[in-house]
């Protein structure tokens, strides 16, 4: 029997509705009378009694949800539904299905899920809207009739066939087999791989050519940069060029020398010979060499508690631009996913990312989308939202988000991530295979999601893409990550591991295939979504949160104990052997026998010849002012869209998870500076002051312009940025990143990555500093249309966070610009550059430099207003030309504690004007030396700040909103009255029990807090892979509970907030009669506390513990949280008052005190009837309120970042016992948010520790 419910969100709650309506209306140019938006569930397999018990628990929310089962009348109205395509992960049935089953403990129900949207006013449009709200690689219109059944029926595939006659094909039968199997390999290379079966003496199977087709693709084996390069022509004005060329040709001949196979220069040989020399003449000491690959290593001595301990620290760049441009929410989530995987393979936890996108214009209207395209709009938005879902739900920190805007980027997106991750050296341990050894398989499970997802990112984008290429865009599944996350941070399980790889592209034919060279493979061992997959498909589909381990076969069933633990299956995949060969077999026959030489040579050798045009740009004396001067030109560079401020889209993404930020994406109390890098603490157990301080280089309009002098600055910027934190720049260690178009068989086109690497490799020289690793994508092709020219560099030192410093500019500072040097090209003068970063190192790190803005896009007028809008400051500039417009990339600000620059006197430094206080902008300033020395200050125009804030907020706030109106009384409240309560039995540590559910990511933060201040984190991971498990884990819940003082709630995603809605795994797991017994008797009969933080504070609200302080089933009276009222994720610093001190939570602080605290959630609203309001206040139960700067309580965005009633961040049970909060108190220690100056620490964790002494 199918049940079938309709939730939708009551009038007041429907942000999301309201949300989506203004996008269509928008998009599609009309008025809507009216839209309703409900989201549908069809249910099979659930009893009665089951079935009523999660109708109001786990489908809806009766207080802010709407119910109807089985039918909603929509006469009227114009009713489209859309499902997920068969195959597609569905987080929300699926974590409904698994909530039900908490629920139950019996077997999971069959769930689908589906979005209704109805509307009224449309007909003029009504054509449009299908093709607006449905993308076919994911989605498709739904029947509106219920099914007959939900279980799927999958017909047993016939074997795949031999390709009979395959090796005597002829070449030009080969021709037509190529072109008729769409593969991504050249036909000379399927002409290679025919005459290898020549010698082999059979036919192969199919399954065999498309593996081989994945292993030897663009993207697994990078082809096109490792095609030979028989000759390079070029033509240039650029003396620097020349002299590239000849270096690179001599250190080619120097790594060549014996080694007849590398006598052709490649791309690939330009990518990395910077790093080779390095590397030989001994200047990259740190760099961690091994056979396995996982990601770029450097080797760091990092202080942990006050010692010295040897480390590593892993980074990775990664690329999903093709799958990104035709599904934008699951190609940026695992473009994330599988930039985590790198070094998570590495053995190492990844602690921070940065993404860096380019797009066409995202505020064109919808009519001006290409054929066979989505619009821009609706990849960006969708996309940011696909990879932030990503990443806050894993747990990583993002530092920085960066749109790059192009008319070239209409071609294809760029969709980039950039991670860094770190673990003790003793952690890790990396040997060679041995045949014996198994090879395990750890996480996800497999289905069609990614087949051809390697070779489709190899091909050109068409017309018909949108419609042929969905499978092969891979489906994320990040709670499983999050899984494989903490199993590789028990020492235990990476010390069993001999070596690991990753499932990104290629599947198991290439995360098992490169693992050992010789290699039996069970495909019938490989766990299915479902069932009637090919053995093709099972060889090279990439679905995602899947690692392939090696161990030693006795060491095989402790691994898999160990997975158990963390709630991940292991399953057995493979056995190394001594053939040398690649064998899979599938039902009882062998599939693919493939000899490792002939899989190692990457297929046929490539050759083509190279013709490099490239002259020197106008870049430099360009601005962006369009002709404009004085407080015109101030205006008109801020709203440029390659100047003006993202900070709605940089929101969407935690930048504090894992309470290690030591910037924030944005500076100054007003968080409106946005950084000049990311900086992040090491992930240790205890305290630390060793961070690595990250940032980026890319100028696509100085690229198009030349790719030789923009990639030279793409390094140097790079590397500058991170110098002007204070780290020492010579630490640095480099990664890029290739976006080119498709290069087909123009010398040309060739010609242009190969000036670009050029510029990489001169400028990694002239630093000495090289690129020990890096990623290339060259398909960025549409049609006719042409990405520009890209290459990333990303640059990465280790720092002390007490030693760095911000760009945010106070009032009242000197600020002085200090012009880079330029050759007559435009080049950079290197020298000039490494003395300035050797300056600029040694006085920050002595204290004398406290600010330093490094100047890009928008000239150096632009930078210093950036930099005062983070406190408000105004400015008085002493010099505004032309040239305080020009894109003078690596011009430097700086400001110093004496007011004087003679630190800097070796350089073209003078004084750009001064920070004032008043929060004007003087654009025409004169200063006037007096006899006495002092001097007078004149001027005859001001521009107010918040004028030019308006220009620089702007140009996206329509697309990626910063604010949102909300409407109610925000009373500041005060109840001074402490509770006084205190345990009767005095224990010297306090045990916390922190239950971890599926989506749970903030555990090691919060027990790091409370053994900070003296407690014991006792950490349960909750299994719930079946029946038995829920049970095994109910029993040790109640038994945990038993013998702890304090329950702790951590924030997360639990469920990934599925089923529409926060907290409901949690809920229903402690509604348990069992454990809510033991919950009562921990807080009646032993005095205990209770502690959650924001997804944790959303399940004591959805359980009734706060603020009735019993676990009950909400009423559609219940206080509860829903949806922020900006419709969106929110992640930024915010201000709290305190309101009451009731609680013994709040021991350590006083009413009306001001504390800075980082918040990111999507459901932190808390709503609730006005008589629960007034209730609340007058017991002294909402303990904290929202409030500005100034401490005013307040419902005004973004000060109030979710809309919350009476401005409520906090409340408690009517003792103070239990105590629940959005803001994340528990992500603080010294040095963090050093660009955000507030005081944060409220001494929660302290206080409750404290009242048991």
């Amino acid at each position: 029997m199918i049940r079938r419910l309709f939730v939708e969100k009551k009038a007041g709650y429907d942000t999301v509705r309201r949300k989506k309506q203004a996008e269509i209306e928008s998009a599609l140019s009309v008025t809507l009378s009216d839209m309703r938006m409900l989201l549908r569930y069809d249910i099979e397999g659930m009893e009665d009694e089951d079935y009523e018990r999660a109708r109001t628990t786990i489908f809806s929310e009766p207080p802010v949800d709407a119910l109807y089962e089985e039918n909603v009348d929509l006469d009227g109205w114009l009713v489209l539904g859309v499902e997920l395509l068969p195959g597609q992960y569905d987080q929300r049935a699926d974590s409904a299905a698994q909530c039900v089953q908490l629920l139950t403990r019996k077997a999971r129900p069959l769930i689908r899920t589906a979005v209704i949207y109805a509307f009224k006013g449309a007909d003029a449009v009504a054509d449009k809207l299908g093709r607006y709200l449905v993308n076919p690689v994911e989605a498709r219109l739904c029947s509106l009739e219920k099914p007959v059944t939900l279980a799927a029926v999958y017909d047993e595939p016939a074997p795949v066939p031999v390709v009979e006659g395959f090796r005597d094909f002829t070449d030009e039968r080969a021709a037509e087999y190529h072109k008729s199997m769409g593969f991504a390999m050249s036909l000379a290379d399927l002409l290679f791989v025919r005459d290898y079966f020549r010698k082999e003496g059979r036919d192969p199977v199919e399954t065999e050519l498309r593996v081989i087709d994945t292993y030897w693709s663009d993207h697994c084996r990078h082809t096109t940069f490792s095609t030979h390069l028989t000759s390079m022509e070029i033509d240039t004005d650029i003396p620097e060029l020349h002299e590239a060329a000849v270096m690179y040709d001599k250190l080619h001949s120097e790594r060549a020398a014996g080694r007849p196979e590398k006598r052709y220069p490649t791309l690939m040989d330009m990518a990395t010979m910077g790093a080779w020399k390095l590397k030989r003449e001994g200047r990259i000491p740190d760099l961690d060499e091994s056979e396995e690959i996982n990601a770029c290593s450097i080797k760091v001595k990092a202080d942990v508690d006050g010692k010295p301990q040897d480390w590593l620290v892993m980074f990775k760049n990664e690329t999903h631009n093709h799958p990104t441009e035709i599904e934008p929410f699951g190609g940026a989530a695992t473009c994330l996913g599988g930039a985590i995987r790198d070094p998570l393979s590495g053995r190492v936890y990844v602690y921070q990312s940065m993404r860096v996108t380019g797009a066409g214009d995202i505020t064109e209207p919808l009519d001006k989308t290409l054929r066979g395209k989505l619009p821009q709009r609706t990849i960006s938005t969708t996309s940011a939202a696909g990879f932030s879902s990503y990443g806050n739900q894993i747990g990583l920190a993002t530092g920085q988000v960066h749109e790059m805007y192009h008319k070239g980027y209409v071609a294809k997106r760029l969709e980039t991530g950039f991670v860094v991750g770190a673990a003790p050296a003793e952690n890790v341990v990396r040997s060679r295979p041995v045949p014996g050894d198994v090879i395990l398989l750890i996480g996800g499970e497999t289905g069609r999601d990614g087949c051809g997802g390697a070779t489709g990112s190899s091909k050109a984008h068409t017309v018909e893409s949108l419609d042929t290429c969905g499978a092969e865009v891979q489906k994320g599944n990040p709670l499983t990550e999050r899984k494989i996350q903490r199993l590789f941070r028990n020492k235990e399980v990476t010390r069993l591991i001999k070596r690991c790889n990753d499932f990104g592209a290629g599947g198991v034919s290439v995360a098992v295939g490169e693992l050992a060279p010789g290699l039996d493979i069970d495909l019938n061992a490989v766990p299915k979504k479902y069932q009637g997959l090919t053995s093709t498909e099972l060889a090279i589909s990439e679905s995602q949160e899947r690692m392939a381990v090696v161990v030693a076969a006795e060491d095989a069933d402790r691994m898999v104990r160990l997975c158990a633990d963390e709630n991940l299956p292991a399953t057995k995949l493979a056995d190394v052997t001594d053939l040398g060969r690649m064998r899979m077999f599938h039902n009882g026959r062998m599939v693919v026998d493939l000899s490792r030489a002939f899989l190692d040579t990457n297929g046929a050798t490539q050759e083509h010849a190279v013709v490099i045009r490239d002259n020197a740009p106008t870049y430099f004396t360009e601005s962006k002012a369009g002709g404009a001067s004085g407080r015109d030109a101030l205006h008109a560079v801020l709203s440029d869209f390659n100047v003006c401020s993202q900070k709605g889209l940089t929101e969407m993404f935690d930048s504090t998870i894992g309470a290690a930020t030591v910037f924030m994406p944005f500076g100054g109390k007003r968080q409106l500076t946005p950084s000049v890098a990311m900086a992040a603490k090491l992930p240790v157990a205890g305290d630390t002051d060793t961070a690595t301080v990250s940032a980026y280089g890319c100028y696509p309009d100085l690229l198009t312009e030349s790719r030789f002098v923009g990639a030279a600055y793409s390094v140097l910027m790079s590397v500058l940025k991170v110098a002007a934190t204070g780290a020492d720049f010579r630490r640095a260690r480099l990664t890029l990143q290739e976006f080119f178009e498709r290069l087909g068989t123009d010398p040309e086109r060739w010609g242009k990555p190969a000036s670009a690497l050029l510029g990489a490799l001169y400028a990694q020289m002239k630093l000495g500093l090289g690129a020990i690793g890096g990623k290339d994508s060259m398909s960025g092709s549409f049609e006719d249309l042409d990405v520009p020219p890209t290459l990333i560099s990303f640059a990465l030192a280790p720092a002390s966070a007490s030693k760095l410093i911000t760009n945010v500019l106070a009032p009242k500072q000197c600020v002085y610009r200090i012009k880079l040097k330029r050759t007559p090209s435009g080049m950079p003068d290197f020298d000039y550059a490494m003395r300035l970063m050797d300056t600029l190192h040694a006085e920050i790190e002595a204290g004398r430099t406290t600010y330093c803005q490094v100047v890009e896009t928008g000239g150096a007028a632009a930078a210093v207003l950036k930099s005062c809008m983070g406190e408000g400051a105004g400015f008085f500039f002493s010099d505004l030309s032309d040239d305080a417009f020009a894109n003078s990339l690596g011009d430097v600000l700086v400001a110093t504690v004496s007011g004087d620059a003679s630190a800097y006197s070796a350089f073209d430094c003078s004084l750009f004007g001064f920070s004032t206080a008043d929060g004007k902008v003087i654009p025409d300033g004169k200063i006037e030396e007096n006899a006495d020395g002092s001097v007078t200050l004149r001027s005859s125009a001001s521009v107010a700040l918040a004028d030019l804030e308006n220009s620089f907020r702007r140009p996206f706030e329509r697309i990626y909103r910063t604010t949102a109106p909300a409407e109610g009384k925000a009373p500041a409240l005060s109840y001074r009255t402490r509770s006084g309560a205190a345990c009767r039995v005095s224990v010297a540590r306090p045990k916390v029990f922190i239950p971890v559910f599926p989506g749970t990511n903030c555990e090691y933060d919060t027990a790091r807090a409370f053994e900070k201040a003296g407690a014991e984190a006792d950490v349960l991971v909750i299994r719930n892979r079946s029946a038995a498990e829920i049970d095994e884990s109910v029993d040790e819940i109640v038994k945990r509970l038993r013998t702890a003082q304090i329950l702790m709630f951590p924030g997360g995603f639990s469920g990934g907030d599925e089923p529409d809605g926060s907290g409901k795994f949690i809920a229903t797991t402690f509604r348990n009669p069992r454990i809510a017994d033991a919950v009562r008797e921990l807080m009646e009969k032993r005095d205990g506390l209770i502690l959650g933080i924001c997804n944790g504070f959303q399940a004591l609200v959805k359980t009734g513990l706060l603020p009735g302080g019993k676990i009950a089933v909400q009423t559609e009276h219940s206080p509860t949280l829903t949806f922020n009222n900006i419709a969106r994720h929110v992640s930024q610093m915010v201000t709290v008052r305190v309101a009451s001190v009731k609680s013994p939570w709040l021991n350590a602080v006083r009413v009306g005190e001001i504390y800075g605290v980082p918040v990111s959630h999507g459901e932190g609203r808390f709503v609730a009837t006005d008589a629960d309001l007034e209730a609340l206040a007058a017991g002294g139960q909402i303990a904290t309120q929202y409030c500005d700067l100034a401490g005013n309580v307040t419902m005004a965005s973004p000060f109030n970042p979710n809309g919350s009633m009476y401005a409520v961040e906090g409340i408690t049970s009517a003792d103070g016992r239990i105590f629940g909060k959005m803001g994340h108190s528990e992500r603080w220690a010294p040095d963090l948010y050093k660009n955000v100056p507030l005081s944060y620490d409220m001494k929660i964790f302290q206080s409750g520790v404290k009242y048991f002494k």
